[in-house]
């Protein structure tokens, strides 16, 4: 695959309006979500020294068993019902996967890449090999090749793999997210302000720039 650019290391930073420092910017993703693939092309583009964190989407009330006559089953085909749509409306590539990931083994990977300054390259090449590609994002040479295209050694990466130790770290940061209101991933925060969900990309810009509300702040 090669290296994955991130555009952001690369582009300079927009002008704010309003005085003060530019407001720390996080990314929060679950790569077994395909909105974390829709999303984490445009944060990358959209957003200059952004901290990509991972955190266990499905411990959230959004994602947590909710009434619905048609069951799982159901709830599953709307979601990609949804997800194929927005694709459609971004001009974006979805092609699935043979089955649901999981997501675990490749999370912790994403978790070692946060740790190196690595998680957006990660989480590009992890979000495309497997919505764009079609590829298990479970199976071992997926995250193989995502990590060698972000940089980090295979040795690390199937240890970070298998290290079941860092659950409870990325299922921490789901709670903290749910804490401060988030009921859905990916989740942006600007400063003291939150945004969950992809369709909230705009505002986060526009709250980095110093435009439009705010709204969600943090207490």
């Amino acid at each position: 695959m090669g290296t994955v650019i991130s555009l952001s290391d690369h582009r300079p930073e927009p002008r704010r309006n309003g005085a003060g420092p530019r407001p720390r910017v996080t990314f929060a993703f679950d790569l077994a979500s395909p909105w974390t693939y829709l999303a984490a092309e445009r944060v990358d583009r959209l957003f200059v020294g952004v901290h990509w964190r991972p955190a266990y989407a499905a411990i959230l009330p959004g994602l947590l068993a909710v009434a619905d006559p048609a069951g799982t089953a159901g709830r599953d085909a709307a979601e990609r019902a949804a997800a194929e749509r927005r694709a459609s409306e971004l001009r974006l590539p979805l092609v699935w996967p043979d089955r649901t990931p999981d997501g675990r083994q490749a999370m912790r990977v994403a978790a070692l890449a946060a740790e190196h300054d690595r998680a957006a390259p990660f989480v590009l090449a992890a979000g495309r090999l497997a919505f764009c590609g079609g590829y298990d994002l479970d199976d071992p040479e997926t995250i193989a090749e995502a990590a060698a295209a972000a940089g980090l050694g295979l040795g690390d990466t199937l240890a970070a793999a298998a290290d079941l130790g860092r659950d409870g770290t990325l299922e921490d940061a789901a709670r903290r997210l749910m804490a401060q209101g988030a009921d859905e991933l990916p989740v942006l925060v600007v400063g003291r302000t939150l945004f969950a969900g992809e369709h909230r990309i705009a505002e986060a810009a526009a709250a980095v720039l110093g435009t439009g509300p705010r709204r969600q702040t943090l207490g």
